[in-house]
């Protein structure tokens, strides 16, 4: 998945949704905010690699800080 992509998704779902209001279908209106949401998760998760390329050692000690969080959350 590509920040292009996501952007790509988020416009359509955009569309979408304008279309639905216009012809008044709440189907299609939803499916629009949901391809939006879609379309804007995927941008973050290219962001995200993106950071994780770019710093891996702090992404890494991230992870296993929020790693050992969770699993101290959890006994």
């Amino acid at each position: 998945m590509s920040d292009f992509q996501g952007r790509a998704r988020e416009m359509a779902g955009h569309l979408q949704e304008k279309l639905g209001e216009f012809t008044g279908d709440a189907k299609t209106r939803a499916e629009g905010l949901y391809n939006q949401a879609a379309g804007q998760t995927q941008q973050q998760i290219a962001r995200l690699g993106d950071v994780i390329k770019d710093q891996p050692i702090p992404a890494v000690l991230v992870a296993a800080a929020i790693g050992y969080l969770l699993g101290r959350l959890t006994r």
